[in-house]
């Protein structure tokens, strides 16, 4: 029920992004969903990507400083509202978000989030009846 997402640490210089992206382009590893959280010295660069596990060999041979961790991916649609709804439901558990981005396309938006505990976010998306994305439904993304 999660997904892997690549965490990398970047120094807050001219082309260290592009230098990354570039890195995934040679190899045809499209991204899905990025974000991009940065001080003055330094950011960190979150990514879901077609395919995670290359992807992660890819940058840690090319010394790159990544992690590879599992999120949730929950699917709703883009209405005013379907956020808030779906956040609302780790919050009536008790559970904290520790970040949150998105992806919207087609009226559907795919919210990616990371909890203080995954395993009982499992259980309220069970319990809730949300809609979940695994990782081969990335492959149609």
């Amino acid at each position: 029920m999660t997904i892997n997402q690549i965490s990398i640490f970047l120094e807050n210089k001219y082309g260290k992004l592009s230098e990354i992206l570039g890195l995934l382009a040679k190899e045809d590893i499209r991204i899905i969903a990025a974000t991009v959280a940065d001080t003055s010295e330094y950011g960190i660069l979150r990514i879901i990507v077609s395919e995670p596990q290359r992807a992660y060999s890819l940058l840690k041979s090319n010394n790159v400083s990544a992690n590879l961790t599992e999120v949730l991916a929950i699917t709703t649609d883009s209405k005013s509202g379907s956020f808030a709804s779906s956040l609302t439901n780790f919050t009536q558990a008790g559970l904290s978000i520790e970040y949150m981005y998105c992806v919207s396309m087609y009226g559907k938006s795919i919210l990616i989030l990371r909890t203080n505990n995954q395993d009982a976010a499992i259980d309220v998306i069970r319990k809730k009846n949300m809609e979940f994305i695994v990782e081969s439904d990335l492959i149609n993304l």
